[in-house]
């Protein structure tokens, strides 16, 4: 059969620019504020009709950043520690095939845009900076949602998390309005999993701020802020 060729439909855009520090799942971190940003030919009113009766959307998207010419059969899942295998058809990896992911996000606005056509505001989403979005499609509740659907080996970690402290000189760094998503951010761990290293200090790049923590007994400290434009 022929390959199938995806066309990019849309851009997302937020604050993170790498995938370090990045919610490992979507929904888990609704604090996060992402737009979607469509390519001109797809600027179509028409095709958004109705969209904003929706409360959450489907994004299909590439992990752009993970594009590898082969694929492996097994995987190792950062929450497992990074020492375990798994199926990757039993996981979340980025290492597929098809380097495909889907997320579940939250649609807060759309909002029509002089210039940009039709901008979608969402909340929640795990996808870096100019990921390659391919579709999106409504979320349906009715359909979509099993509350009682067993979780795996994932299940395990849902309810993990750090208690996070930010001093007052490094708060004050960051636009209240990120405070939130970043504090969010940070008590998922932002570490991988087999790192556990207390006198080891972490950073990852949060809108135009560079992070940098470090984590002692559950508890992870911001130790440093600044510019990640600094010379």
């Amino acid at each position: 059969m022929p390959n199938t060729t995806l066309q990019i439909i849309a851009h997302i855009h937020n604050d993170f620019p790498t995938k370090f520090g990045l919610p490992r799942q979507s929904g888990l971190v609704g604090e996060l504020k992402s737009t979607l940003i469509f390519e001109p030919e797809y600027r179509v009113w028409e095709a958004f009709r109705g969209l904003e009766e929706y409360s959450h959307i489907w994004l299909i998207w590439q992990f752009s950043q993970a594009i590898r010419e082969n694929w492996s059969p097994t995987v190792r899942p950062p929450r497992l520690g990074g020492n375990r295998r798994m199926g990757v058809f039993a996981t979340r990896s980025p290492f597929r095939p098809n380097g495909l992911g889907l997320s579940s996000v939250r649609l807060e606005k759309v909002e029509k845009d002089p210039v940009l056509g039709p901008v979608l505001h969402l909340a929640g989403a795990d996808l870096m900076d100019g990921t390659p979005i391919f579709d999106i499609k409504p979320y349906l509740p009715f359909t979509d949602s099993h509350p009682d659907a067993a979780a795996g080996f994932a299940g395990a970690v849902q309810d993990y998390h750090l208690e996070v402290e930010i001093p007052e000189r490094w708060q004050r760094l960051i636009p209240a309005s990120q405070q939130e998503a970043l504090r969010a951010v940070l008590a998922q761990d932002p570490r991988p999993a087999y790192q556990e290293d207390p006198g080891r200090i972490y950073g990852f790049l949060f809108g135009d701020k560079e992070i940098r923590f470090a984590v002692r007994e559950g508890v992870l400290t911001v130790v440093e802020i600044q510019s990640a434009f600094s010379e």
